[in-house]
């Protein structure tokens, strides 16, 4: 697997594809947060743009590499095995942002409430990187299902991906949203919660959809 891993790196590095959503999500953090706001509510929004950027960076990868060179990897390492390193490799770039994105919020946001009370600041990092971790599992998920080798028509794939993201991004029953609404709601109140709960969701969905995606595309190899 670290020789998978490094290969779908190397390709997706290669490609310069990433630099659409990078750019995408440096954008939306530097306008949508801003300096010297609640610290929560910062780490909220930051975690929250990283849903779709994730179900994109997956998209990527999993689509990155020529049908023959993944056809010549899959022989020698298994079609799962390689399909898994594809959406790691998306799930890597997205925690990637997530810290980066956390590491700008915590320099550049006020360590405070919406209505000024003090918030301590590791906590409140803790709870926005553990939401950005959230919402990068559901991404991931949400990029696995939208994909080859479950969709295999970009006119389907691409419009599915972007309904169920902005889905699972407003639903309230979706863990993602019940983390940054937990930030947010914690801001109002002067109140750091961790998002356990949520994450404890995310994981099994992640795990579930990622070994579903990995046992089709042996199949359909």
């Amino acid at each position: 697997m670290t020789a998978l891993l490094r290969y779908q790196a190397a390709l997706l590095i290669g490609s310069h594809r990433w630099l659409p959503p990078v750019i995408l999500y440096a954008a939306f953090v530097a306008v949508g947060i801003q300096t010297g706001g609640p610290i929560l509510d910062s780490y909220g929004m930051a975690g929250a743009g990283l849903l779709p950027i994730a179900v994109w960076l997956t998209r990527i990868c999993v689509t990155n590499e020529p049908p023959a060179a993944r056809n010549c990897v899959a022989a020698a390492a298994g079609p799962g095995r390689v399909h898994l390193a594809c959406l790691l490799t998306g799930m890597s770039g997205a925690l990637l942002l997530g810290i980066l994105g956390t590491a700008f919020v915590a320099l550049t946001s006020d360590p405070r409430s919406s209505d000024h009370h003090a918030i301590p600041l590791l906590p409140a990092t803790g709870a926005g990187l553990l939401t950005a971790l959230s919402c990068v599992l559901l991404g991931t998920a949400v990029g696995a299902l939208c994909n080859w080798p479950v969709l295999r028509s970009p006119g389907l794939a691409v419009p599915a991906g972007m309904l169920a993201a902005l889905l699972v991004s407003v639903v309230g029953a979706s863990p993602a949203n019940a983390a940054v609404t937990g930030l947010v709601t914690g801001s109002e109140h002067g109140t750091v919660s961790i998002p356990w709960l949520p994450l404890a969701g995310t994981v099994p969905i992640a795990a579930v959809a990622v070994a579903a995606a990995c046992a089709l595309s042996s199949r359909r190899g």
